[in-house]
């Protein structure tokens, strides 16, 4: 299991496994959770566990605008894409495969998908044709942060 004992849980769940995923820290392909098996569109790739609270942090994410999973070993470690692999379906607490998923990838979602305010906005260099270059969550605006950066993009390129 990649979740720790205490949780608990039940196997044949689809909670993850390490035979499936792997967590990784290293610096040159960034921390985050990588397949070590294909996975086809349309295919449940993993159920989710964690902690519910009435906040937002780091590593959670929205069930409802009041409540929130915290869960800092799978799921919270998701790697953002504007053209997401996969997508989190927070009723069921599931995770389901957007386009066929290759052996080695990171597990990517789109951030606003789930999240109406994020714990902290930042650039997105996910390298999709249709990135937004800044993230959000899809009921925030642009900070002065982002607004500037996109502004020294824009010069970059203009």
């Amino acid at each position: 299991m990649i979740y720790p004992n205490e949780y608990e849980l039940e196997a044949g769940r689809n909670y993850p496994r390490n035979k499936d995923f792997t967590v990784n820290h290293c610096e040159t392909k960034g921390c985050g959770i990588y397949v070590k098996r294909n996975f086809k569109k349309g295919e449940m790739v993993a159920r989710m566990a964690g902690i519910t609270v009435p906040y937002i942090l780091q590593h959670t994410l929205q069930i409802s605008p009041f409540l929130h999973l915290y869960d800092p070993h799978f799921t919270g470690l998701l790697l953002h894409s504007c053209d997401p692999l996969v997508s989190l379906d927070m009723n069921t607490l599931e995770i389901w495969a957007l386009q066929d998923i290759q052996k080695g990838e990171a597990l990517t979602m789109d951030y606003a998908q789930t999240e109406d305010k994020l714990f902290k906005q930042f650039p997105c260099s996910c390298g999709a044709i249709n990135c937004r270059k800044w993230v959000t969550g899809r009921k925030e605006s642009i900070n002065e942060a982002g607004r500037q950066y996109l502004l020294e993009l824009e010069r970059k390129c203009g």
